[in-house]
């Protein structure tokens, strides 16, 4: 029996944690967070990624923990309505979409409650390193006691852990797209109802929306700017960063930064996406935004890591565990997904991708239907 580790519990994870299950092999996932991250910007669920969801047999409760958005609006630096729509959306395209909108932490609460009783989790800890030998990969453990696994997945985001161990440094492969976004939560100071607002001044901007039948809203902000010195690890200065890039801004903004310092699910970073030749060396393989990140941008993160997870274990269930035949399979499969979604990004840089291409991007994969 195939033992595979799996670092991240997002939705990549814990969705390649299921169907390495179902197929007969033995996964575990890793987790540097003490515990399911929460917080974060709602995603989108769409097209051929509707159908791996329905196979996890979640849609249902995905469905229901969707956003309920009846329309948005822009306005400018002084709050002046500039648009609206209430056919559309720019973070989830048509509102009479099949595809779905939900918060990132409702979707991989569900992935885990789906996946805990069969997919070992270990929460809390990290891979410190890694060493392949033909017949394995010996595993060390930021806190945990060594051990070895048949395969290692990098399920572990942009910053990847696994990637920066098997296939070397971080700045060999991300491409910084010249803007960085701050997302956090606060209670529904502006009483919106189910509607969102995007402003835009010079080269910042944002959105705010309310989640949690309006109680709550999540906020992002964003500016433009070359590729920038700090400590990842440093959410104080991360915020100053924010809090001066906006600190003229008009309109509700000083509200808003005043909430962000003290909001604790604060997260900042850069938007880029992750170019690579080849995904996978050895015994080591990535998936998701480690290897293939599209950017927030794109919203095609989120699909990409459901479609990546379910290629995967498909290629091993397929190569009978002989995980270079199943390698291969993987991207080969995936490679032409990736490429045509990361080009949502940079064929329509400025502003959100036409309908028509992002109908065609979240398509652009045939999946065959699982076995029993």
């Amino acid at each position: 029996m195939t033992t595979v580790l799996i670092s991240g519990a997002g939705v990549a994870g814990s969705t390649l944690g299921y169907w390495l299950h179902r197929h007969g092999l033995t996964p575990t996932v890793v987790e540097q967070a003490a515990a399911l991250r929460v917080g974060g910007q709602a995603i989108d669920v769409r097209g051929v990624a509707l159908k791996v969801v329905d196979w996890l047999g979640i849609l249902p409760k995905v469905r229901q923990a969707r956003t309920r958005m009846r329309g948005m609006s822009v306005v400018d630096g002084d709050g002046n309505e500039l648009m609206r729509s209430t056919e559309t959306a720019f973070s989830s395209g048509r509102l009479d979409s099949d595809d779905v909108e939900l918060l990132r932490e409702d979707l991989t609460q569900l992935l885990y409650e789906r996946t805990r009783s069969d997919v070992e989790y270990i929460f809390g800890d990290s891979i410190s390193t890694l060493t392949e030998d033909e017949n394995g990969v010996h595993v060390e453990f930021t806190h945990g006691h060594p051990r070895r696994f048949d395969l290692v997945v990098g399920a572990d985001g942009l910053h990847s852990q696994v990637r920066r161990l098997a296939f070397g440094p971080e700045e060999h492969y991300l491409h910084h797209l010249g803007t960085y976004l701050a997302v956090f939560g606060l209670d529904n100071i502006l009483d919106l109802d189910n509607w969102q607002v995007w402003f835009r001044d010079g080269t910042t901007g944002g959105v705010v929306y309310p989640v949690r039948d309006n109680t709550q809203l999540r906020v992002t902000l964003g500016f433009e700017s070359e590729p920038l010195e700090y400590d990842y690890r440093d959410t104080a200065w991360q915020r100053q960063i924010v809090a001066d890039k906006l600190a003229n801004l008009r309109w509700e903004i000083p509200r808003l930064l005043k909430a962000m310092a003290e909001a604790p699910d604060f997260y900042f970073d850069t938007m880029a996406q992750i170019r690579m030749d080849a995904w996978t060396t050895g015994r080591m393989a990535l998936i998701g935004d480690a290897g293939y990140c599209a950017s927030t941008l794109s919203g095609q993160g989120t699909s990409l890591a459901l479609v990546g997870a379910y290629v995967l274990a498909d290629a091993l269930r397929k190569a009978g565990g002989d995980h270079r035949t199943a390698f291969g399979c993987y991207v080969a499969r995936m490679r032409p997904f990736v490429e045509v979604n990361q080009a949502l990004v940079t064929a329509n840089a400025g502003g959100p991708p036409s309908e028509e291409s992002m109908t065609n991007a979240k398509n652009a994969i045939t999946l065959d239907t699982p076995s029993n």
